[in-house]
């Protein structure tokens, strides 16, 4: 399927008049993103349109929301995050009686054309004029007219037929993608299997990135994590079951002496109930961003041990920039978007019997020159992605 995604140009370096954006979250809203660090790529997209000199005016959409159970949280639940509001920048948050999304593909519909019905009275009350659509919400990708508004994009950030807790929009998704083909919309995803489920043949590959003042500046890791014995092999994200227990299980027995530490949010602790023999696994929770990226760099390996399935194989994994920038080593599960970032210096293990292996590899590989850390980092900014990602969105 990769083959026939085509390439993403280099940005065209004439300068474009601004125009209207609309950017619709798909399954968070601008709360949910500050709450969760603004590391994640829609997140990172909002910041960049927000700061873009090629947005004139900006409509952040949030997804439906219970008006029952926001008003709720007004009172007793943790304050919502503030939106930077200017002129030319806002937020619109739709409001329903309902608290989740319907699964049945007329009420689908009908529920995707009254939220573009509100979202064209937001546009049109702050005067934007036949807006770009960017929208990381599937079903509003293909279902809503927008032809009210200008160019709509999809921006993909995963391959959301293949997330186990959407399932029962499964079949929604599979409608979805079809019409975006037929209607000609543009579909950019982190990979080229995340692109590629939608549009086999149009859809463009913007891969993750980072943001080079988090991994340029250095600071102290915590005192907890320099007291193990070394070496010490990190992994840091969520704790699901995209992670290959068994992978970290065999790690462990084969480096006794070794620190594997886990470091993120657990929803699911039974899946990780195997590793509790080994008393060489630390599972800690997350950390703010400061202390992740300490964390980072002060690690050995960094560690991206990932189930082999459909979900993982469509994922742009954040992390695996991070620990190079951080100019750690990485030992990894064999993926399609991980392999060509930097094979130098990422280990590939296609079984979890391999991922020892794998480790011990990246270990003789060891850090990288700075040179070649700063080189990596500059050239794989996020604002270098978006640029790309807007050159789509943007154009007539």
């Amino acid at each position: 399927m990769s083959t026939a995604l085509r390439l993403v140009p280099a940005p065209d370096p004439t300068p474009v008049a601004a125009r209207d954006v609309a950017m619709i979250f798909g399954y968070t809203t601008w709360g949910g993103a500050v709450r969760r660090g603004m590391v994640h790529s829609e997140d990172r997209l909002t910041l960049e349109l927000m700061g873009s000199s090629r947005v004139a005016r900006l409509l952040v959409c949030n997804p439906y929301r219970s008006a029952l159970a926001t008003a709720v949280r007004s009172v007793v639940g943790p304050h919502e995050a503030d939106f930077p509001a200017t002129d030319t920048r806002h937020l619109y948050q739709p409001l329903r009686l309902r608290r989740s999304d319907p699964t049945r593909l007329h009420a689908i519909e009908r529920a995707c054309a009254a939220y573009e019905a509100r979202v064209r009275r937001a546009a049109e009350r702050l005067g934007l004029h036949k807006p770009a659509i960017i929208t990381t919400h599937p079903l509003l990708a293909g279902f809503a007219d927008f032809d009210w508004a200008g160019p709509v994009t999809y921006y993909a950030t995963d391959d959301l037929a293949a997330h186990p807790p959407l399932r029962d929009w499964w079949p929604a998704y599979a409608v979805a993608y079809a019409r975006v083909r037929e209607l000609g919309r543009r579909v950019v995803g982190v990979s080229a299997k995340a692109a590629g489920s939608v549009d086999p043949i149009a859809g463009a590959v913007v891969p993750n990135g980072i943001e080079p003042d988090e991994w340029l500046a250095r600071s102290l890791p915590p005192a907890w994590f320099t007291a193990l014995p070394g070496p010490r092999l990190l992994y840091v994200g969520t704790l699901d079951p995209r992670v290959e227990v068994e992978a970290l299980a065999a790690l462990a027995r084969s480096y006794p002496t070794a620190s594997i530490v886990l470091v993120g949010r657990c929803p699911d602790p039974e899946h990780y109930a195997a590793l509790r023999a080994h008393r060489n696994v630390t599972i800690a929770p997350p950390v703010q961003r400061s202390e992740l990226t300490a964390l980072v760099a002060a690690a050995d390996v960094g560690l991206i041990p990932h189930v082999r399935d459909e979900q993982t194989e469509a994922m742009s994994p954040l992390k695996l920039y991070e620990y190079l920038a951080a100019g750690v080593p990485v030992a990894a599960t064999d993926l399609p978007p991980i392999a060509p970032v930097w094979p130098e210096r990422t280990a590939l293990a296609r079984t979890p019997s391999d991922f020892p292996a794998a480790v011990a590899r990246a270990l003789q590989t060891g850090r990288c020159a700075e040179r070649d850390r700063i080189r990596f980092i500059h050239a794989n900014a996020w604002e270098r992605r978006f640029e790309r990602l807007l050159d789509i969105a943007l154009e007539d």
